[in-house]
């Protein structure tokens, strides 16, 4: 899998553990050097408790991705 980060954009997360809309990419980060994306970043909310980032935004690591498809991206979280 890889692509660019625009192609991203306005594709709703859906962690498959529980099913459960995280929302829509906001983000991705990338390895400068190799240009691969690293995580995804998607807006949380107070109801989402997140480990990953002081800010409630859900970061999403590459290897968390599990399908991505023309609409959504399913995740394991």
């Amino acid at each position: 899998m890889s692509g660019k980060g625009l192609d991203f954009k306005h594709k709703e997360v859906i962690n498959i553990n529980d099913g459960r809309r995280l929302g829509f990419v906001q983000d991705v980060n990338a390895d400068l050097e190799t240009g691969m994306i690293t995580s995804i970043i998607v807006p949380g909310s107070s109801k989402f408790i997140s480990f990953f980032s002081s800010n409630n935004d859900i970061v999403i690591p590459w290897k968390n991705i599990k399908l991505i498809g023309d609409d959504i991206i399913l995740v394991e979280i």
